[in-house]
């Protein structure tokens, strides 16, 4: 059950991170629609470039991280893989 639920977070991680990599338009459009919700013009802010760029760099290092998640279950599960041993 561990394994899957890390497997599964490490592939919403990639899928998070590629998606506020590649539209950080999207992620700011959701965060300006939360913002609205407790505060009165929320929908006039603006995001800067930086602030678009900060998103994108965000978004690789998310998905970094669930790629790196993957690859370390995956070296962790052939390391435990007793058919190796069998086979030296």
């Amino acid at each position: 059950m561990n394994t899957n639920c890390r497997k599964l977070g490490a592939l919403w991680a990639i899928g998070q991170g590629l998606l506020t990599a590649v539209v950080p338009q999207l992620n700011v459009a959701v965060f300006k629609k939360m913002l609205g919700k407790k505060f009165d013009h929320a929908g006039d802010l603006e995001a800067t470039p930086a602030y678009l760029r900060q998103l994108r760099a965000v978004g690789i290092g998310f998905a970094a991280a669930g790629i790196a998640t993957l690859a370390m279950a995956r070296s962790a599960a052939d390391a435990d893989d007793p058919d190796d041993e069998a086979d030296a």
